[in-house]
């Protein structure tokens, strides 16, 4: 897909100029960020269900944990 920007000239010379002492053309540059912004926002999405589906299992011990004397005592019976 072709995309046509818009960009100050400056801007674009400071951008090729930072693009080429990365090795790289503007071009590639533009699209290395357009990849990274489009996985970035898929990561966050893949976390967001993780958390939805995290909170909604029924295995939450909503805040309760084991104290000290109960955790000895649970160790103990399996020694």
């Amino acid at each position: 897909m072709n995309i046509t920007l818009a960009v100050d000239e400056r801007i674009a010379e400071q951008a090729r100029r930072a693009a080429s002492a990365m090795g790289k053309s503007l071009n590639q540059a533009v699209r290395d960020y357009l990849e990274q912004l489009a996985g970035a926002e898929q990561l966050a999405a893949e976390l967001k269900a993780f958390e939805v589906s995290a909170l909604a299992s029924p295995g939450r011990l909503n805040g309760w944990r084991f104290n000290r004397d109960e955790a000895n005592e649970r160790g103990s019976r399996y020694a």
